[in-house]
């Protein structure tokens, strides 16, 4: 699945404006929403960490681990590409399970945490010998995330989790998937919050010019209209791009890469070391309210 697929007629969306100051980024169409409603969970959501042994990686997402941890959270979400990279043809075995064990070195300071993750397309080992390798596929990370299944949800203080899986064909929910969901969504009680969480963007800015869209992105919007009462957030990452949409009253949360410019110090179109193009390095931490209302705050951590 390639990372600049071209999402076309994604004119449906609307931007949100951004505020900016020294430790945050946050979403500026709610940012009265502490005066409306009693706070329900805060949440810290990592996504895109591509963790590798080289360029003091591992030491920098231990550190940004510990200032999380000190931000009083409840939880995690993790978006998803944990690792550098399994996803490319040429890539062994031992390196893959190189990747997967310093994963697991990392993640030990936040025993005691629940870490809910999805699957990244970065994740998945698919230049195994054969299809009977263990380490072969979806299966396998699912079991080295530690989660149910390659898509899943839980409850936490009158919100409802969703993960998916967006690593199908052209980034879409098969249909499998998309009857689960629309079922999921159906037997909720109305008004409902629900946070849904996808490696790649389901709307979104961003995906103009970088793509890397969910295609059907018109099928789950028409969902989540039928849901308009209970669909308050669609959480992504994949672009290493920080942008936020809304729609039909669901806000679109697009945060940036921990790693940044893959833990590098970038290239000739990042507005600063470490950046993806004007994207910093860093987390968000989301706050959730329990009228459904919610606020997403990116923090830029320093290499």
């Amino acid at each position: 699945m390639k990372r600049r697929d071209v999402i076309k007629s994604a004119g449906i969306l609307a931007a949100t404006g951004l505020i900016t100051s020294k430790s945050n980024i946050a979403n500026a169409a709610i940012t009265e929403a502490k005066s409306k409603s009693k706070l329900a969970l805060r949440v810290a959501h990592i996504t895109d960490v591509h963790i590798r042994p080289d360029l003091g990686a591992p030491e920098k997402f231990k550190k940004c681990l510990e200032e999380i941890k000190k931000q009083k959270i409840d939880f995690f979400l993790n978006g998803g590409d944990s690792i550098f990279d399994a996803s490319y043809d040429d890539v062994k075995k031992e390196r893959v399970t190189e990747l997967w064990n310093l994963w697991d070195d990392c993640i030990k300071g936040i025993n005691g945490y629940e870490f809910h993750s999805c699957i990244g397309n970065h994740d998945t080992w698919w230049a195994a010998p054969d299809k009977s390798d263990a380490m072969y596929g979806k299966d396998y990370v699912v079991k080295r995330l530690g989660i149910p299944n390659r898509y899943y949800s839980f409850n936490k203080a009158g919100w409802h989790f969703i993960i998916v899986d967006g690593n199908n064909p052209s980034i879409t929910l098969d249909d499998e998937q998309f009857n689960w969901l629309k079922d999921e969504l159906e037997k909720l009680p109305a008004d409902q919050p629900v946070l849904i969480m996808s490696h790649y963007p389901i709307l979104g800015v961003t995906p103009f010019w970088e793509g890397g869209m969910h295609s059907d992105y018109k099928k789950l919007k028409a969902l989540f209209y039928q849901h308009r009462d209970k669909v308050k957030v669609c959480l992504s990452g994949h672009n290493h791009l920080l942008d936020t949409a809304s729609y039909n009253g669901t806000q679109y949360f697009c945060n940036g890469a921990m790693s940044g410019y893959w833990w590098g110090k970038g290239d000739d179109k990042s507005a600063g070391e470490g950046y993806y193009e004007e994207t910093p390095p860093g987390y968000a931490i989301l706050e959730l309210y329990q009228d459904g209302s919610v606020i997403n705050k990116y923090t830029p951590h320093s290499y």
